[in-house]
């Protein structure tokens, strides 16, 4: 396989996925048709060519941001916008073999790319349809940038522009005319066909949007060869084309190409074919998520969570005073194409700067108090972030970095004393059905797997055959904030084991303390003879996931472990108000008035671990879903069981390692 071009080379992993087992492996490969002297080279030398581009669902920003293509067209013939000689598609169209399974996929597919407005970039904002408009019909006239290969290859040229423009007026005398501007001319990299007009009747469209939401408030569309067009299509609009773009000729269109009006009715198609055809056969797709080979599907499904994310984190968002780490950890999350991130190293700093309108202070866990302070005299909206509830194999505190993350405007989930985004959610939001059955195959996930927040611990539990209740006390950090903003009685480890043993003297309590705390990097040590007292059985190393398998309740202030004993269908008692209690599902020693709703299980599970956080794939470096991150922890989880018993001086070296590849 032979690249033509060096800038290809970053492609070159994913584009060898795509192309494996093909029988054009010994192919020279083309992007586009850019290089023609190469081509004929190659076909001097006998080499066959081979046409790539990306596809018609690419992406959420543009390659030149750094984004990858979730798509590529391969091409054995030509290429697609490429109408003076056959293509790929062209044939595809043409043979129509289609089974009844794959027009229903293309249906389907169809109907949620129109339904989620997605197109081949996906970072701008929808159109905002100005109600000073709604007395008229409008027409949209779509411009394309000069020089480019689709015009020429589509056989078009400033002629065609210009004939199409005049049609549009002549013919629709009552409707308002609109020209949809290039991204490209509209921030100034190029220049379009229908630049520079000053007529009274029409109206330049010079905001970059999202180009399903602009068609679905038109009435008849007039292109040249621009994809937006058979957008257009899906949409159910009327097309005029005057060019000779792929999707016109066979039916579809109203064609004004001298070109396509000698084409004859035995080449009509419908809509699901040339669907069919260009999404479904024409285009491969990779899986976000994997990184494999993927389909439409796999997508269309990122690409919406994506576009859900890059809406909640896009602005201006200033972090102050983080360390290099922390720096580290949080850049990945919001790689958004309309988000910009500033670290700042103090608040001093901050002060000495003129913020842009509609700034976010972005601070760690509840934030310091003199900034919340600046923020509010200021008027600046605060966000607060933390770990998510599915993090990592291994401690924060030895450097290990999160997959997931909570990004909350209203509060954070910890902090019981204001309301939080997990708490409206839980308390307001409408569950589909769909994501409760999600729901019930995350929980048998992180069931069968084995995954927690953490997921440390090799030791074995072995614990007595007793009938007595046995319960299991979890032990925390005690200078956290989840004890210090959501436990306003009990607040120590010690007092938690005496309460519990105070209401349950004849049970069997086994205390497990926290992590972070065995290993020295954090307060919250429980006197030697306070645990003789109060506890039957210590344990230490072990997984809380096998501790919770074994014991019938599990009680604790805030901690995280209560829910996950909830998902293993165990007796929980909040002697705090973490995110979990008060919503019926729970003992509370604590109530909260603002959470009204009761809860399923599923419901719950639905609101903490797939509305709240966003995760990230660290192979892909992209954001996921949270079906991947626990295969992703599962297989991380294996890896490292295979090195458990590292000395502290390994466990140091491994410290440093995370912190050289954070300032990296």
């Amino acid at each position: 396989m032979f690249f033509s071009t060096i800038g290809l080379y970053k492609q070159k992993k994913r584009l060898a996925l795509l192309l494996k087992g093909n029988e054009f492996l010994n192919s020279c490969l083309f992007w586009g048709r850019k290089h023609l002297i190469r081509e004929k080279i190659a076909e001097k030398l006998g080499i066959h060519s081979l046409y790539l581009e990306d596809g018609f669902l690419r992406s959420i920003g543009l390659g030149v941001q750094g984004y990858p293509s979730y798509s590529f067209v391969v091409d054995d013939l030509g290429i697609y916008y490429d109408t003076t000689r056959p293509s790929r598609l062209q044939q595809l169209i043409l043979d129509a073999e289609f089974s009844q399974v794959d027009l229903d996929n293309a249906k389907q597919a169809m109907l949620l790319i129109c339904q989620y407005q997605l197109s081949k970039y996906n970072h701008v904002p929808n159109f905002e349809f100005n109600a000073k408009h709604k007395n008229k019909p409008i027409i949209l006239v779509i411009d394309q940038t000069v020089g480019d290969m689709a015009v020429k290859y589509g056989q078009a040229d400033e002629n065609n522009f210009q004939q199409m423009l005049q049609a549009a007026i002549d013919e629709n005398p009552d409707c308002e005319i609109w020209i949809k501007t290039h991204p490209d001319v509209i921030c100034g990299k190029k220049k379009g066909y229908l630049t520079g007009l000053n007529n009274p009747k029409i109206n330049l469209l010079s905001n970059d949007v999202n180009p399903i939401s602009l068609l679905k408030s038109v009435e008849k569309v007039y292109c040249v060869t621009s994809q937006m067009g058979f957008e257009a299509l899906m949409l159910g609009k009327k097309v005029i084309t005057f060019g000779v773009p792929w999707f016109a000729g066979w039916g579809l269109t109203d064609d004004r190409h001298h070109n396509l009006g000698k084409k004859t009715p035995k080449n009509d198609r419908t809509l699901l074919v040339l669907f069919a055809a260009a999404y479904l056969k024409y285009s491969c797709y990779i899986n976000p998520n994997t990184g494999e080979q993927g389909t439409i599907f796999d997508v269309i499904d990122s690409l919406v969570y994506e576009k859900y994310w890059a809406k909640q984190l896009k602005g201006d968002f200033y972090c102050v005073d983080v360390s290099l780490w922390k720096k580290s950890v949080i850049k990945p999350f919001f790689n958004f194409p309309s988000c910009r991130l500033y670290f700042i190293s103090s608040l001093n700093k901050l002060k000495q700067m003129v913020l842009p309108e509609q700034s976010k202070l972005l601070v760690w866990g509840n934030g310091k108090k003199e900034l919340l302070d600046y923020a509010e005299e200021h008027n600046i909206p605060i966000i607060r972030m933390e770990d998510g509830f599915i993090r990592s194999v291994g401690l924060g505190s030895n450097l290990t970095a999160p997959l997931s993350l909570v990004v909350d405007d209203l509060g954070i989930y910890f902090n019981a004393q204001n309301p939080s985004r997990l708490e409206w959610i839980l308390q307001n939001q409408y569950f589909e059905q769909s994501d409760l059955e999600t729901a019930k195959e995350i929980k048998h996930r992180l069931i069968q797997q084995r995954i927690g927040k953490y997921n440390v611990g090799q030791g074995v539990v072995n614990l007595p055959k007793t009938p007595k209740t046995k319960i299991l006390v979890v032990g925390q950090v005690e200078d956290d904030a989840s004890i210090m903003f959501g436990s306003p009685q009990i607040k120590t480890n010690k007092a938690l084991l005496q309460k519990v043993r105070t209401e349950n003297p004849n049970a069997y309590i086994i205390y497990k303390p926290h992590p972070d705390v065995v290993s020295g990097n954090r307060m919250g040590d429980v006197a030697a003879d306070v645990l003789a007292k109060y506890a039957d059985q210590i344990v230490i190393d072990a997984n809380i996931l096998d501790c919770i398998e074994q014991i019938d309740e599990l009680h604790t202030m805030t901690s995280l472990a209560g829910f996950e004993a909830l998902l293993r269908n165990k007796k929980v008692v909040c002697y705090g108000l973490p995110f979990y209690a008060n919503w019926g599902l729970t003992e509370d020693k604590i109530s909260l008035s603002r959470r009204t709703r009761k809860l399923t299980l599923n419901e719950l599970i639905v609101g903490v671990l797939i509305y709240y956080p966003i995760y990230l794939n660290p192979n892909t470096g992209r954001i996921t879903k949270v079906q991947y991150v626990i295969e992703l922890l599962n297989q991380q989880k294996k890896e490292k069981s295979l090195s458990f018993n590292r000395s502290w001086l390994v466990k140091q070296l491994e410290k440093l390692k995370q912190l050289y590849y954070a300032v990296k």
